[in-house]
């Protein structure tokens, strides 16, 4: 506490903005019941010797705690309550070092400490229903027969308070309509209602409202703390890789075994046609060894003689006189060539074969 009369003494408040701003938080929540006691802890990566706490709009409200240092961050908790009136309102910390006290860091960000249970609770309820579709419309309506000037909504699973001033009177109540458009999350809803002149004290709670969403896998926001569900479990993630390489594997090797087959299968097809594609090769290879060495038989006036022909190239360009038909003998070794006699008028006689 010595600092902080220090400070007073000096009558102005040390510069401030030269380190990076600490961080406020309150434990369990924000929200304190009369009577209670709320714990604000101030914290810093930068290694910080002294934490101070100041109330906004109260010069004298500025407490000041030695930082301790745990896991590698320097904080102080400070310890406000029993909660009244009189302590409800926003808080910052700031975070100084003994070589330079009247060099505090940057401010932290605002929070609000707020009393609840000072007047009669509001009622809550959901139209259509506390059970939407994924992606439906769904509106709470926050009433009550006190005329507040103001209605807060809540979600027990955290995320950012709303409010919205109450309405035009009906039927005798007033109240507040908070759309949740689309409703896409549920959650456990409280509302409270409170005074233009007094905003840091709220009734209390309404009963709780639980909105469930059917047809979506999460039926609630989360919180700021949580991580995200993008960022995955790491055990998942790794299942998730195994089995993806896993089926991989059988994909390459069902495709290297197909084409093994295939490959097996075209092999021995080859090898079922290639005897007759060779005996075709042979045949014409045998016709075309020697075409010169062709043997025929010529029929002339029915005496049988054998002679060599010689190929077109060969043959003389004077036709013969003598007209002879040949006929190619099949299965002849050496190929033969039979020739029909013609008819002989000087003995009368025909060839038979």
């Amino acid at each position: 506490m010595a600092c902080v009369g220090f400070f007073l003494l000096q009558g102005a408040w040390p510069h401030e903005g030269v380190h990076r701003k600490p961080s406020l938080l309150a434990l369990p929540g924000h929200l304190v019941k009369s009577e209670e006691t709320v714990i604000l802890q101030c914290w810093s990566h930068v290694m910080f010797e002294h934490f101070l706490l100041h109330r906004e709009g109260e010069v004298n409200d500025t407490l000041c705690h030695i930082g301790e240092l745990h896991d590698g961050v320097s904080k102080a908790n400070f310890s406000i309550g029993p909660m009244t009136e009189d302590l409800a309102g926003t808080y910052r910390c700031y975070g100084s070092v003994t070589y330079s006290p009247y060099q505090l860091s940057a401010p932290s960000d605002p929070l609000d400490i707020v009393i609840t249970g000072l007047y009669e609770k509001p009622s809550l309820s959901a139209q259509p229903g506390p059970t939407v579709q994924a992606g439906e419309n769904v509106t709470l309506s926050c009433s009550s027969q006190s005329s507040y000037d103001m209605y807060h909504l809540s979600r027990e699973e955290g995320g950012r308070e709303r409010r919205l001033p109450a309405g035009p009177k009906v039927n005798g109540t007033f109240q507040a309509n908070f759309p949740l458009d689309p409703a896409t999350h549920g959650g456990t809803y409280r509302c409270f209602g409170s005074f233009r002149d007094s905003p840091y004290e709220w009734s209390d709670p309404s009963d709780p409202l639980l909105v469930s969403v059917t047809g979506n896998p999460s039926n609630s926001w989360p919180s700021p703390t949580e991580p995200s569900s993008k960022t995955g479990n790491p055990r998942h993630l790794h299942v998730l890789i195994g089995t993806s390489v896993v089926i991989i594997l059988f994909i390459l090797l069902l495709f290297f075994l197909l084409h093994h087959w295939c490959s097996n299968k075209k092999n021995a097809a080859v090898m079922d046609q290639e005897p007759a594609g060779n005996r075709t090769v042979n045949r014409e290879d045998s016709d075309e060894q020697d075409p010169q060495e062709v043997t025929y038989t010529q029929l002339h006036h029915c005496v049988f003689t054998q002679r060599k022909i010689s190929p077109p190239s060969q043959r003389p360009k004077t036709p013969p006189t003598d007209t002879s038909v040949y006929t190619e003998l099949p299965n002849a070794e050496p190929r033969s060539k039979v020739v029909s006699c013609p008819r002989a008028p000087q003995s009368g006689l025909e060839g038979v074969f």
